[in-house]
């Protein structure tokens, strides 16, 4: 199982409707990308002050390794990348291991 967890940071201007959509557009990748056994996301709340500007997050659960490197490139992912991600963000983190 791989763990691939997204942190963004939002540009100032990001509206709530734009947050707001953000969820549903990532849990349709679950529908149309093989190997993604579940998806969650949300709003940054930890209490620790060490977000170092990123504010929202999610994490993408794949069956293996062969089910994530097919997703990078899947014109899907793509898709919601391009269209509901890349316009709300400054910088974008992405960290993945092996569970």
């Amino acid at each position: 199982m791989v763990e691939h967890i997204v942190l963004l940071k939002l540009k100032s201007d990001v509206t709530s409707e734009q947050l707001d959509a953000l969820p549903d557009a990532l849990l349709k990748m679950k529908d149309e990308i093989d190997g993604i056994e579940s998806i969650t996301s949300g709003i940054n709340h930890s209490p620790e002050g060490k977000s170092q500007g990123y504010t929202y997050g999610f994490i993408v659960r794949f069956s293996d390794e062969t089910a994530r490197d097919e997703y990078l490139p899947h014109p899907f992912h793509v898709k919601i990348a391009t269209e509901h991600i890349r316009p709300l963000v400054e910088d974008v983190l992405v960290f993945d291991y092996t569970a």
